[in-house]
């Protein structure tokens, strides 16, 4: 496989062209991602706290503090990771070292299917407080927009992360594939031949020892000498 190297990335040194980069699945849902996390954090920041009346804000998802703050929580550090690895991605061909680049694909994975399952949980977290509130918890309309644009881009953002973690184990199964018969060798030690050559060339010298079985030098039928008289 020529102009690919482990883990799914190009040769150690080669330079990643940012058309080619930008056409990439893994970019384009990794975009998605951070623009799906920008919208869920804004929405609630933004407009997800109304007033009852007085100076004190609620929650607009039935005045629930925490639902409001596992949605800026879930947002924020998405669009955060998002950053990481997009700049990851882009980086990756310049890692050197297998260990390296293995190592980077499974913080990925790990990370990318963690942050689907806190999506889903936002997701449902969101649409269950959502239900429960009342048109008198919210004058005038006030947050509704938001909340439900919370909501939406919550599912969204779990197909977003999904499809990063399969992208993510694929990239890892490929790298196994790839180095399986070639990291023993990373360190700069020999391989090993457990199979003697046969080359035209090269001698081959076997040394066979046989031993007896027991007893034998002694198993023999013992010679008598006639005396002669």
């Amino acid at each position: 496989m020529d102009g690919v190297g482990s883990f799914g990335a190009g040769r150690t040194g080669s330079t990643m062209d940012p058309i080619t980069f930008a056409k990439q699945p893994q970019t384009i849902l990794r975009v998605l991602a951070w623009i799906f996390s920008l919208v869920v954090f804004a929405s609630i920041v933004n407009e997800g706290y109304v007033n009852m009346g007085s100076e004190r804000l609620h929650c607009v998802f039935n005045r629930n503090a925490d639902a409001c703050n596992y949605g800026v929580f879930v947002g924020l550090v998405g669009l955060l990771a998002c950053s990481f690895f997009f700049l990851l991605d882009y980086k990756f061909s310049s890692i050197s070292s297998v260990k390296d680049r293995k190592k980077a694909v499974m913080l990925e994975i790990g990370f990318s299917g963690f942050w689907t399952f806190l999506y889903f949980v936002s997701f449902c977290f969101l649409a269950n407080q959502w239900s429960r509130t009342t048109a008198d918890e919210l004058p005038l309309n006030q947050g509704a927009d938001a909340a439900r644009a919370a909501i939406a881009f919550s599912f969204f953002s779990i197909i977003c992360w999904a499809g990063l973690t399969v992208r993510a184990v694929q990239k890892y199964l490929l790298g196994t594939d790839m180095t399986l018969f070639t990291t023993e060798h990373m360190d700069g030690g020999a391989p090993t031949q457990p199979y003697p050559s046969n080359s035209p060339g090269g001698t081959t010298e076997t040394t066979e020892t046989y031993q007896s079985p027991p007893f034998t030098e002694n198993s023999a039928a013992p010679t008598y000498q006639v005396p002669i008289y």
